[in-house]
């Protein structure tokens, strides 16, 4: 994600790094590097001028501090006026009403259907809400039949007419439906096309009239960067959203969109999502993006996404386990699940500070736990349990059952047998002294 505008600012400050002082000449050629970075990622000139005007008002303004070098100012600098250009801070979502109804739009592709599931889900899970799906794609009769499977997903209900051709009438009923179900929260899915037309501005405006949304959601395709940006100028003239939501930040993803729809449209950024799995999306900090473009990872959010998925009982449990030696498949298994559910891999590893650039140019396949849980799955409930049990003659028919050479099964054995080793030495000190542990225990 950003990986080009990342690689491009880092280069344009080392114009600065290692001097001994900030000077008009050195900050001149940074900044110059850094607007050629902005629009090489897709951002519109005047934004990159003006951005960069502010960063060079600031760093000549800036009091020359002993203990950081002219290096990390301007890097501090950028940051802040990153952040800032994203939106400063983050966004108020507007749940309250009942139910609340929130308005889903955007052009064909851009993920809204997808994106629905998502925070259907958010809402759910963190916020306890009961929410409804509603299918008001009256065109595309394959929305209907995606949404109905992702609320089959997430154990959300779904709410469509799939005879009725109006879909003003269709977000009128499914608010009817969800008061005599006592839904709380409703989630308008609306047609997309393929580029702005009357058609499409009418009715998503028909529909806004008639229900009178709490919040007003864009949903923008990140990799279309400054395209993203005038589609999302002309839905606010006739819409006034009341935010936006970047999808496939997973993708090659340039930056654009991110760093102008806010200057362009004056709307937050509310959500950012990537990755097809429900779990995957996230409220949008301009911090925490602006840490991330300038390669210094995003723990917080890590963090939590992790803590999403990890029970705290079972947690709890796995400690023990651990404590007394007695880690097995099972459990193995079980962390993997959590894991995967957790997103995208190398955007997971691109959030630890300093490894984005490393894996830069590694092809991270998702499925790459298939092989393991393949050979997890060979064993017999009693062997996962016990790995001890584990002789020649089972290891050949597990490697058979699970489709692997002999050699692969004995070498994931091995790395098994470390890896309990590994928590063993980790056993002799207390889970409070262990780096991020005893801090997620007081989360």
């Amino acid at each position: 994600m950003f990986q080009n505008l990342s690689e491009k600012l880092e280069s344009a400050f080392k114009n600065i790094k290692g001097q001994g002082r900030i000077t008009d000449l050195n900050i001149a050629n940074t900044i110059k590097d850094i607007r050629r970075a902005l629009v090489d990622a897709d951002v519109n000139y005047k934004i990159a001028k003006d951005f960069t005007d502010k960063v060079k008002e600031k760093a000549m303004g800036a009091k020359v501090l002993l203990a950081v070098n002219p290096g990390q100012q301007m890097v501090k600098i950028v940051q802040d006026e990153l952040t800032e250009l994203m939106g400063g801070s983050e966004s108020v979502f507007n749940v309250t009403g009942n139910p609340a109804i929130i308005l889903i739009a955007g052009l064909q592709g851009s993920g809204k259907t997808t994106f629905s599931g998502k925070l259907a889900n958010y809402l759910k899970t963190k916020k306890g809400k009961s929410p409804l799906l509603v299918a008001a794609d009256i065109y595309r009769p394959a929305a209907i039949d995606q949404l109905e499977v992702l609320g089959g997903q997430i154990g959300v209900d779904v709410y469509s007419e799939r005879e009725n051709k109006d879909a003003v009438s269709i977000a009128q009923n499914a608010i009817k439906e969800a008061k005599s179900r006592n839904k709380n929260v409703i989630i308008i899915d609306t047609a997309g096309r393929l580029a702005v037309d009357e058609i499409m501005m009418n009715e998503v405006a028909n529909i806004k009239s008639a229900i009178n949304p709490q919040e007003i959601l864009f949903v923008v395709d990140s990799m279309t960067g400054q395209d993203a940006v005038n589609t999302a100028a002309a839905f606010n003239e006739r819409l006034d959203f009341t935010g936006v939501v970047l999808t496939k930040l997973d993708g090659d993803t340039r930056g654009g969109a991110a760093l102008s729809i806010k200057y362009t449209v004056n709307k937050p950024i509310k959500f950012s999502s990537s990755g097809e799995k429900m779990e995957t999306l996230d409220v949008f900090y301009p911090e925490r993006m602006a840490q991330r473009i300038l390669g210094m990872g995003d723990i917080v959010s890590l963090v939590e996404r992790a803590q999403m998925q990890f029970d705290e009982a079972e947690a709890a449990k796995l400690e023990k386990k651990i404590r007394k030696n007695q880690f097995d498949f099972e459990d193995f298994k079980t962390q993997l699940q959590q894991i995967k559910k957790m997103g995208n891999l190398k955007d997971l590893m691109g959030m630890i500070p300093g490894v984005g650039k490393q894996i830069k140019d590694l092809d991270i396949n998702d499925d790459a736990f298939k092989g393991i849980e393949a050979m997890i799955n060979s064993m017999t409930l009693e062997e996962r349990k016990n790995p001890d049990l584990i002789n020649p003659s089972r290891k050949t028919r597990i490697a058979k059952g699970s489709g692997k050479e002999l050699a692969e099964l004995n070498q994931f054995l091995k790395q098994f047998d470390q890896m309990k080793d590994m928590m063993k030495m980790m056993n002799k000190m207390p889970m409070g002294n262990m780096p991020g542990l005893g801090a997620l225990g007081k989360r």
